[in-house]
């Protein structure tokens, strides 16, 4: 009899009784899991929805310029000085400032009422513009630092926009106008999200 034990045949095939060995499950591992490099043409999207289109990187570029914050308020500033250019021209051309064609007051000329018109139109253009710019900045910081987009975003904006432009009539002016301001962007936010 010898001292070194004999090998069981039974403990030898049970290691072998596995379906996949390691190469198998490394290569079914690589083929759904697939390799680091990732090319366009191997993903695979499923299409219940309708047609999918991945974006180029080009697209995805001008995507994420657009999405920034310098691009938003550089857009509601210019956006804000059309609106409140066209509101200040609504509001020069009902102006009831016009001489009155009975009294002896001198009449005024076509030149002074383009000129008051023009001065009106840009002033309601620049406030508007400085309102847009500013709730823009501010709501995309906020939106930036919370990392989430939703109502409070527009709220948190609009309280110290409102509240910002307000402060140069007062403390008292800058809590109304903040809160004003807060009340009027949540149900602006609250009708657009909504419809």
């Amino acid at each position: 009899m010898s001292v070194v034990p004999k090998d069981d045949p039974k403990a030898a095939e049970a290691p072998k009784s596995r379906v996949l060995d390691t190469a198998e499950l490394d290569r079914m591992a690589m083929h759904f899991v697939g390799n680091l490099n990732r090319y366009r043409e191997n993903i695979i999207i499923p299409k219940g929805n309708g047609p999918v289109k991945i974006k180029t990187n080009e697209e995805k570029l001008i995507e994420t310029a657009v999405e920034s914050c310098a691009f938003k308020s550089a857009m509601a500033c210019v956006m804000g000085y059309g609106l409140g250019a066209a509101l200040g021209l609504f509001s020069a051309s009902v102006n009831p400032n016009m001489a009155d064609p009975f009294a002896n007051e001198k009449k005024q000329t076509a030149r002074e009422v383009l000129r008051e018109m023009r001065g009106t139109t840009h002033s309601y253009a620049k406030n508007f513009a400085l309102i847009g710019a500013v709730f823009s900045v501010v709501e995309c910081t906020i939106e930036s630092q919370r990392g989430v987009t939703d109502w409070r975003n527009g709220t948190y904006a609009g309280g110290i926009t409102g509240g910002l432009i307000g402060l140069r009539a007062g403390i008292k002016a800058g809590i109304i106008g903040g809160l004003g301001f807060a009340a009027f962007s949540t149900a602006i936010d609250y009708y657009m999200h909504m419809r």
